[in-house]
């Protein structure tokens, strides 16, 4: 049985409860003989630079290129507010995504049938939602260059961030949601602006032409990313793989997200280029929400979203996929039976902490 290398970054906040739930899914894994992992634990982001005086050091940028894949927690706080700009804690996951050339973005928005009632949709809206958002993640305006605040002659400050996409990387990030397609319901709907901003005229025609010559039994539809947005909440069914770029990605993801009822459900996957000879991609998952250190060290964090993302990993990385569908069925199961932490907890409902959550997962697993 091969050994999987798993480096656990859990960063700030609830990352470390919330990665310490996804240990014991690992734990039962290894027990029940389903895989074998090797994993290491290192600092990033607040933690890092309390300990390195930097968000992530060169050492755990090492480890992380040697893993098979990196399990990321979140980062952040009030705590950081006043560091340097480079050295603020999420200046450790831009390297990450940076120096591994983690280009793709992949965002699942799926509504867990006991969960309907939780989105601040109507349930009939929502019910059986599963989509996925493919956001580009290593180019545009979070990238570009120049990027900078300068003072005019007048007095005035002018600030300047650039919105940069070459040919190469919205082919590449177009190839990723395609092929993710064909494995679901073979549609794609690409988001940009080519009505205002030539970058979008860029993303559409290199889109069509990936499609034209790779991808034509794929459905293709072009929408604005706004009236992408808009859509999301008028009818989000309508949707399978959206593909977008690095800006519109991160903000329409968090709208899908909040239609399934709480940011702590979701999980993600940022994943590079395929390797030619091994057929490996770099990789890194983690989930959506923050580090939320309102609520850090209280046992009040939702764990589900950082063992969905080792569920994507189990799927992405290590090609288990029967390990990875009796996860996520094991999450379906924990949530059917009534486990609940409070941010999805009806209200005057008794809700379970995260300790306890996790423990209902692995408990699901067992019956599985």
């Amino acid at each position: 049985m091969a050994t999987h290398k798993l480096l656990l970054l859990p960063g700030d906040g609830i990352g470390p409860e919330v990665m310490g739930e996804v240990e014991k899914i690992v734990s039962w894994l290894s027990k029940e003989g389903v895989a074998s992992f090797e994993t290491e634990r290192d600092l990033v982001g607040g933690a890092a630079y309390d300990t390195h005086g930097k968000s992530i050091s060169d050492e755990t940028m090492r480890l992380a290129d040697a893993a098979d894949a990196v399990l990321f927690g979140a980062v952040g706080g009030a705590k950081w507010a006043s560091v340097p700009y480079e050295h603020r804690p999420e200046a450790g996951l831009l390297r990450l995504r940076k120096d591994l050339g983690l280009f793709a973005n992949l965002r699942p928005a799926i509504c867990y049938p006991a969960l309907a009632s939780a989105s601040s949709l109507k349930p009939e809206l929502v019910e059986g939602l599963d989509i996925v958002i493919v956001r580009e993640l290593t180019g545009g305006v979070y990238f570009g260059e120049p990027k900078e605040i300068v003072t005019l002659e007048n007095g005035e400050k002018r600030a300047v961030d650039t919105q940069l996409y070459t040919t190469g990387e919205i082919d590449r990030i177009a190839r990723v949601a395609f092929d993710l397609a064909r494995k679901r319901r073979n549609k794609v709907s690409s988001a940009e602006k080519h009505n205002v901003m030539k970058s979008g005229v860029l993303w559409k025609e290199v889109v069509t032409r990936v499609h034209a010559q790779d991808f034509s039994d794929v459905t293709l539809e072009h929408v604005l990313a706004d009236n992408c947005a808009m859509q999301l909440v008028r009818y989000p069914k309508q949707y399978d793989v959206i593909v977008c770029d690095n800006l519109f990605g991160d903000i329409l993801s968090d709208v899908a997200a909040m239609l399934t009822g709480s940011l702590g459900m979701l999980p993600s996957a940022s994943l590079g280029a395929e390797d030619p000879q091994t057929g490996k991609r770099k990789a890194l998952y983690e989930p959506v929400h923050g580090s939320a250190p309102d609520i850090a060290g209280r046992g009040l964090a939702n764990p589900i979203a950082m063992i969905g993302s080792l569920a994507m990993c189990l799927r992405y990385s290590f090609g288990l996929i029967e390990a990875a569908d009796r996860l996520e069925a094991a999450i379906t199961e924990a949530l059917a039976s009534g486990s609940r932490t409070k941010d999805i907890a009806s209200e005057g409902a008794n809700a379970v902490s995260t300790s306890e959550m996790g423990d209902a997962i692995v408990a699901a697993l067992g019956r599985g």
